[in-house]
């Protein structure tokens, strides 16, 4: 174990990483419940999509604890699985079968960009306010997706969106549940979310909103209902072009930013580099692939990571206990189940990871119109057309154009240039 993970070297102990994996996995256990009560609603069958979740995370997560060797867990992304379902299955009125192909293509693609120096020069194409925008841009995205399902907010003729009817007890306790978690996460309690779901769960018991199952315990089953059921053919019939960038794109900066900032959290930077890099991306690209396979949206590395190496975590034996602990969790579908499939006990999840995704316009130039109008784009029209795509399409053709009127052309990537022209076709010329 000390020559594999280098515990000595990196002044960490077993015993301190099995407690960092226990931290790590009670924050971002919450996933395994939410991811299939998102895709759920695309058709998928629960049970398929729960099982697929877990392969997934296990999949990536062992990758990059046994070769990357970081403390640095990975799951399918919050927004990419609200992208998933509500953007490309409902949106754009594809099969979910169409939308695995579309992921299965993306994780391809990512992993021979894991394998060659191209993907640095697709992450340096795009300026960073316009990578901030997209990711404050879908947390707004999720949170109204959060609102939406909780009643909270609703359809309106007139306005689009107005306030929904709060006395329904799904409003209302999801209110509950939302304050709950947030004093949790005010008092810094680990795990909050998962806590404040399981409370939640246990009032929406007490209301008599659900029945608690015959057994909670079971073996796991379902999961031939969505493993290899991806339409790769699908794909290229209807021209789901940009949505296959769309994955690429998010899943490629949205990792590499999320494993920077939890190896520099860990003293794991060497002069301001990123070791084994390649290893830590192929774990991701390799993830995103079998999970379509499996049947789930795109993994990410989760910034939940964080609680890990906060409570001492510094090596992969980090992740493979995380690994080891999401692997128990297939054996309690029954339960989670019934949990995911009430809004209430969901929702306030989604609503706060919402407002961790949005403190990032901070790092937006708001003083530098050229830069800063065209990432406004992309955060008020991602929530408000209920597509990632639109709104990072919109963005990215706006961006280059206004730099050109403005003579600076030459300041903009030229695989940039190629980027608002696919985005352009697509948003004028093709469904979307």
């Amino acid at each position: 174990m000390e020559r594999w993970f280098k515990l000595k070297e990196r002044g960490t102990s077993a015993s301190t990483e099995v407690i960092a994996g226990i931290t790590t996995f009670f924050t971002m256990v919450y996933i395994v419940v939410v991811n299939p009560g998102i895709l759920s609603s695309t058709g998928m069958d629960f049970n398929g999509v729960f099982i697929a979740t877990v392969l997934a995370s296990i999949v990536a997560t062992l990758i990059m604890g046994l070769w990357a060797n970081y403390p640095i867990v990975m799951a399918p992304a919050m927004g990419l699985n609200a992208f998933f379902a509500y953007s490309v299955v409902a949106g754009s009125g594809v099969s979910w079968q169409i939308a695995l192909g579309a992921v299965f293509i993306a994780g391809i693609l990512f992993i021979i960009l894991s394998l060659t120096s191209f993907r640095y020069m697709l992450l340096n194409a795009i300026p960073e306010s316009l990578k901030h925008a997209i990711t404050a841009g879908i947390g707004l995205f999720i949170t109204t997706v959060g609102l939406q399902n909780a009643g909270i907010i609703a359809a309106s003729e007139s306005t689009l969106i107005t306030i929904g009817n709060l006395s329904e007890p799904m409003a209302y306790l999801t209110i509950i549940g939302l304050l709950i978690t947030v004093v949790l996460m005010s008092y810094n309690v680990k795990g909050y979310l998962f806590i404040g779901m399981v409370i939640t769960a246990i009032i929406a018991w007490m209301m008599g909103l659900f029945q608690m199952p015959e057994s909670i315990v079971s073996l796991p089953q379902g999961f031939t209902t969505t493993a290899f059921q991806l339409d790769i053919a699908g794909v290229f019939s209807n021209g789901l072009y940009t949505v296959i960038f769309t994955f690429l794109l998010i899943t490629l900066f949205d990792t590499t930013g999320t494993m920077l900032g939890v190896a520099e959290q860990a003293g794991l930077m060497k002069d301001g580099k990123f070791p084994r890099s390649r290893g830590a991306l192929l774990a991701d690209a390799v993830g995103t692939t079998s999970g379509a396979l499996f049947g789930t949206s795109p993994t990410s590395a989760y910034i939940e990571s964080s609680t890990g190496v906060a409570a001492g975590g510094r090596t992969g034996l980090t992740a493979v206990v995380v690994s080891v602990l999401l692997a128990l969790t297939l054996f309690f579908s029954p339960i989670i189940s019934v949990i995911s499939g009430i809004p209430a006990i969901t929702s306030p999840a989604l609503i706060i990871v919402g407002y961790f995704m949005i403190n990032i316009i901070s790092k937006i130039k708001w003083n530098d119109l050229e830069e800063a109008f065209p990432a406004f784009l992309i955060i008020i029209l991602t929530p408000l057309t209920h597509s990632i795509a639109t709104g990072i399409g919109v963005g990215f053709i706006f961006y280059p154009v206004l730099k050109l009127l403005r003579g600076k052309g030459k300041d903009v990537h030229p695989i940039f240039y190629i980027f608002a022209v696919l985005f352009f076709i697509q948003l004028v010329f093709l469904d979307h």
